[in-house]
């Protein structure tokens, strides 16, 4: 514990990973009094898969993707490089366990998929609170989100899940195809139809976590950068956190005790959680992202502001202000492979052009990223084996979507396992998460 107000002791609390969820997890336990310190291996904060991901929060994408006809695409698909969803023939230990895992949950397609969405409609008000509250902006579009089919069965498909999103209180619009130009005239495309959600919006994911790291600084927050976090260990006293200065080799180990840890690592979580006694089986899943620079007056007149989801290509877009267009896509199990393949990078921008051909896609900058994937596709959140451990990690594809709930929940369970315990007082209260918020735990 650390000294507080009046020689008091201060419950300390470390968060492993400056991503979107550590970020806002660190913030959400400041609120509540806690002494934070946040590691991550790179310099700044949302460096690595919340740099430059789809920009959607979106809870009409929170279908879960165990579901048969999943398992048929991902067959068709496993022939084609430019696939949506690409699986590496390599096999490992670590990728044919998740795999059977993944097809297991298939069971639990329809109440997982159901509680992703009240999941992620939760969310929203505590993502958008905070921005407001620290005043920081992020390049939001509140215009909904648009899903367009081009063939009869992915659109009868669609029907089927509004029926879910609406026992989770998600409320869609079903567009017929001439309805499609009504909401973003730009797109470009023979449709059987489509679903128009106008409470989702879209965002930078990039500037979001900076300017919520800025706030959790003022907030008290001490943020350990360049810091490879090589070992976490649990015992009588609390729990130790043995780091290694990425930027010198030559460096010696520090070390520190903590009162508390809560695991945010993206895809690292697998490693650390097994240091301390449980087994999270995060996989990582590689998407891809393009930055289309509008540089000129048609670009910027024939890029959408609407969102969109194209269900047969996979892809999203977001409109980042008036000089940007973000396209995503694609899902690759190649384990923890960073590398951005032009061959994966190709299809989006040549959908770019097929969809919004006023476009030029002459200035491009391409991403790629590692989302943290549980089996089930729900977080995990929750207390790990020993006291003092938690963790918020394996968001998978909607880590920016869900981030701001889960943060919340993973904080109120961390105060209330330290129930009595001293901690500093703060301006204001932390808000309370929406009544029917719910979501694995350990």
């Amino acid at each position: 514990m650390e000294s507080g107000p009046e020689g008091s002791l201060v419950t300390s609390v470390a968060v492993l990973g400056a991503g979107i969820t550590g970020v806002t997890t660190a913030y959400k336990l400041a609120l509540r009094g806690f002494e934070v310190t946040v590691f991550d291996r790179q310099p700044y904060a949302a460096m690595e898969t919340s740099f430059a991901n789809g920009g959607q929060l979106s809870a009409s994408n929170a279908e879960v993707w165990n579901s048969p006809a999943t398992f048929l695409k991902g067959l068709k698909w496993m022939l084609r490089k430019d696939a949506p969803l690409l699986v590496h023939p390599t096999p490992t230990w670590h990728k044919l366990s998740w795999m059977l895992e993944f097809v297991a949950a298939a069971r639990h397609y329809r109440e997982n998929t159901i509680r992703t969405a009240q999941l992620a409609i939760a969310a929203r008000e505590h993502l958008l609170g905070m921005a407001e509250a620290e005043g920081f902006d992020f390049d939001c579009e509140k215009r909904g989100i648009l899903h367009v089919y081009e063939s009869k069965s992915e659109f009868e498909h669609a029907q089927e899940v509004s029926r879910l999103y609406a026992e989770a209180g998600l409320e869609r619009r079903e567009l017929a195809a001439d309805e499609i130009a009504a909401v973003e005239p730009n797109v470009h495309g023979r449709f059987h139809g489509g679903f128009f959600t106008p409470s989702d919006f879209t965002g930078d994911i990039h500037k979001y976590t900076r300017g919520l790291a800025e706030a959790a600084k003022r907030r008290g927050v001490q943020f350990v950068h360049d810091a490879r976090v090589e070992r976490v260990r649990h015992g009588e006293d609390g729990v130790s956190v043995e780091w290694l200065d990425a930027t010198d080799d030559s460096a010696a180990a520090d070390v520190r005790r903590f009162d508390s840890v809560v695991v945010c690592a993206g895809v690292g979580s697998r490693k650390l959680a097994a240091q301390l006694g449980d087994r999270v089986n995060v996989y990582p899943v590689k998407g891809y992202s393009v930055t289309v620079n509008l540089q000129d007056e048609e670009s910027q007149a024939s890029a959408p502001w609407v969102s969109l989801l194209d269900d047969k290509a996979k892809i999203v877009t977001s409109r980042l202000g008036l000089g940007r267009l973000r396209i995503a896509g694609t899902a690759e199990f190649a384990g923890e492979n960073r590398d951005i393949r032009q061959s994966r990078i190709e299809p989006l921008t040549a959908w770019c052009r097929t969809r919004f051909p006023g476009v030029s896609t002459a200035s491009i900058v391409p991403w790629a990223g590692l989302r943290p994937m549980m089996p089930d596709m729900l977080p995990r959140v929750g207390r790990g084996r020993a006291p003092g451990v938690f963790y918020n990690t394996g968001h998978g594809h909607l880590g920016w979507t869900l981030s701001a709930i889960t943060a919340e929940m993973i904080s109120a369970e961390v105060a209330e396992a330290f129930a009595g315990r001293i901690r500093r007082p703060v301006a204001g209260s932390a808000a309370e998460a929406p009544a029917g918020a719910a979501a694995q735990t350990a």
